[in-house]
């Protein structure tokens, strides 16, 4: 494609493309190509201009050829945040302004007073209209302000006033959907869906294949505790499916054979074959916007006190105007107070401060599901964590394997890591990992795999029984032995590793040692939590209590408890709540799920569970457990904020109210200050509160 560089530094160009304009399709298409040239580290394209800035590592011919090799007729289709990156929506409401203010200020020196006078008239009736409206269902809002100034204004023959304070509202309204939607739109695409890899139906055998290789038509397979990765038919199997992201509703759906699933949703118990009908993940995005829109879970308290104040406010401004009408016989006055109401600036300027807050915590690799949570966040008293792959590091390492048959070592390693390898967490990825790097190939030799929830699989393999697990599955619910020659050497296994046992036909054949190393920097967050306002830090795990303790004394929590069930750390937590505390539950595994619904507010990490993350109110990187210190910091900054913009709207409308009924500025002027005043606050609130 032809290109002019009108700008070059090193590692970094800005080229005009030979064209007069781009679409915005035509924009996200070439942004989408950039970001896939090697070396490139960052682009922008600017669509109205037709210029890209690209800033690369490595060699500047790459890029230049990239640049050449480009043309939109070759171009693959974007991927789901091209095709919602927003620069559509930015560019109607950039045109709808314009035309706005085109309208208004072109008016006043093209179209004659009589005919401008006669469009305000006409205008005027949709704003009083709304007002009566409002009224007639016994509602005192801020539509009842806005007819009561236009109304006035135009019984007076004032139809500059009224024409100007209409584009005031106009411009106002664009101004606060515009940021409201570009909120959502951000919030949105940092929830959207991710998905790395999945089980591929090819011939009747499982294969794992990235999910870009996936096509409409294909069979997917989805097991307990994934997360649903396109949209689909179901032609296999049956599972109970939590639909929480798609409708808010907490209780899974049953779905057999010919039932339609969503993207994002979660298998909860049993297993699907998919057909895939939708790949490119555009109706994921949709429908998380449109939850968003939605759903409760967004507000916080806060957010509602800063409706019901402002709708509590509409009342005593009328009164505040009908007194000044009446000490001072001056509609100017009057009307200066109907022009600065409070209301739009609450309502506009608090969710305003959480989307945004939400937004920057996505810079930070945080995912928040409402503003109630980053709330709750300030507030809690009482954190519980999780040990395996949470305060331990996520990827856990197979250090020895012991074989208790007949059977040599790397076989048992490579039967376990055949079952292990269908199910997501820590433990189950080390031992496939720890496989992989011994050259153990495996096939799918066994039957049907099943999972139960905090103990272990249980499948077979030619016609004999194979459990791998937790102790209390392997020993106590499945009644299996260990052979007597075989005693002495159980008790001498290294007590410094977590153990996984493998048993076949009722008996212990393996049990391979995995450690379980801790996180660097846990004991300094645990610290560092309870610098910040945590009363109690627990940790509780399904581990035995000679490791859990020495965890314990290790990073320096409160409390602890070992050997628990996923309903003991769900009880722990609502014993809690029921003292009146507000409780964070961090974890990563399926069995932390019921905790993660339990608490206030529910946090997993990134690279645990699906089902998990989907559970969870807030999804944290697996990287550093400093994140959670960062969202604390982003909590209470965001509660700084929302107190702050209190302040300043009281304060600021306040004054302008005195300047207009002392008569210093006319009604317009006090439109104008005020919507301006709001539109800043709402800009204040959309910067970062941590940078």
């Amino acid at each position: 494609m032809d290109f002019q560089i009108k700008h070059e530094i090193k590692g970094r160009l800005r080229v005009h493309f030979l064209q007069d304009r781009m679409t915005c399709k035509q924009a996200d298409d070439l942004l989408f190509y950039l970001y896939r040239l090697p070396g490139v580290t960052s682009a922008k394209v600017y669509e109205q201009t037709a210029d890209a800035l690209v800033c690369f590592t490595g060699e500047r011919s790459a890029v230049i050829q990239g640049l050449k090799d480009f043309c939109y007729e070759k171009a693959e289709a974007t991927t789901a945040l091209a095709a919602a990156s927003g620069r559509e929506l930015n560019c109607i409401y950039r045109e709808r302004l314009l035309r706005q203010t085109l309208l208004h200020f072109g008016g006043k020196l093209f179209i004659p007073y009589a005919v401008r006078a006669l469009f305000t008239a006409v205008k005027s009736v949709k704003f009083i209209g709304k007002g009566l409206q409002s009224l007639c269902r016994g509602k005192l809002e801020v539509s009842v302000l806005d007819a009561v100034a236009i109304g006035v204004s135009v019984f007076r023959g004032e139809m500059n006033t009224a024409s100007s304070v209409m584009y005031l509202l106009g411009v106002g309204e664009t101004l606060e959907e515009w940021t409201h939607k570009k909120s959502v739109d951000d919030l949105a695409r940092s929830m959207s869906l991710q998905i790395g890899k999945v089980w591929l139906l090819r011939e009747g055998q499982e294969v794992l294949v990235p999910a870009a290789e996936v096509e409409v038509g294909d069979s997917v397979v989805v097991r307990m505790g994934n997360v649903i990765p396109f949209d689909g038919i179901i032609r296999g199997g049956e599972a109970m499916v939590n639909q929480a992201s798609m409708t808010g509703e907490a209780m899974p759906v049953r779905k057999e054979k010919d039932g339609y699933v969503y993207a994002g949703t979660v298998v909860e118990e049993g297993e699907i074959i998919l057909q895939v009908k939708e790949t490119t993940g555009t109706t994921r995005f949709e429908k998380i916007v449109s939850m968003i829109e939605d759903s409760e879970k967004l507000k916080s308290a806060a957010e509602g006190r800063a409706e019901h104040l402002a709708d509590c406010l509409v009342p005593y401004t009328l009164l505040g105007t009908g007194l000044v009408w009446a000490l001072t016989r001056n509609a100017a006055k009057a009307l200066a107070v109907l022009m600065v109401d409070f209301s739009c600036a609450l309502k506009l300027a608090m969710p305003i401060s959480v989307l945004s807050a939400i937004r920057e915590a996505s810079l930070y690799h945080i995912t928040v599901k409402g503003g109630k949570y980053l709330e709750a966040v300030a507030e809690a008293q009482t954190i519980v964590f999780d040990k395996t792959g949470t305060l331990t590091k996520a990827r856990p390492t197979v250090k020895a394997v012991y074989s208790f048959c007949e059977k040599r070592e790397e076989e048992m390693l490579r039967i376990a890591a055949c079952l292990e390898e269908h199910f997501p967490h820590s433990m189950a990825k080390a031992v496939v990992t720890a496989a992989k790097e011994k050259g153990l190939e495996h096939e799918e030799m066994h039957t049907k795999v099943e999972y139960i929830v905090a103990h272990g699989i249980a499948s077979s393999i030619e016609g004999k029984k194979v459990i791998i697990g937790s102790a209390h599955f392997v020993f106590e619910d499945e009644g299996c032995i260990i052979e007597e020659e075989q005693r002495e050497r159980f008790r001498t296994l290294p007590k410094e590793y977590s153990h996984l046992y493998l048993a076949m036909d009722g008996k212990l054949a393996a049990v391979i040692c995995i450690e379980d190393p801790l996180r660097e920097e846990a004991e300094s967050v645990i610290r560092s939590l309870k610098q910040t306002g945590f009363r109690k830090v627990v940790m509780m795990t399904g581990d035995n209590a000679h490791t859990a303790a020495a965890i314990a004394a290790k990073v320096g929590v409160d409390e602890y408890d070992s050997q628990v069930l996923p309903e003991d750390k769900a009880n722990f937590i609502q014993r809690e709540k029921a003292k009146g505390h507000t409780v964070i539950m961090v974890g990563d595994g399926i069995n932390d799920s019921p905790a993660l619904s339990a608490a206030d507010v529910g946090i997993a990490i990134s690279d645990g569970a699906e089902i998990a993350r989907e559970i969870a109110d807030i999804t944290i990187a697996a990287d550093s457990l400093y994140e959670i210190i960062t969202l604390k910091h982003l909590s209470d900054g965001m509660m700084r904020r929302i107190h702050r913009n209190y302040r300043m709207i009281v304060g600021i409308n306040a004054v302008l109210i005195v300047l207009g009924v002392a008569g210093v500025i006319m009604p317009t002027t006090s439109a104008l200050l005020h919507n301006a005043s709001t539109l800043g606050i709402s800009l204040k609130s959309m910067g970062n509160i941590l940078t």
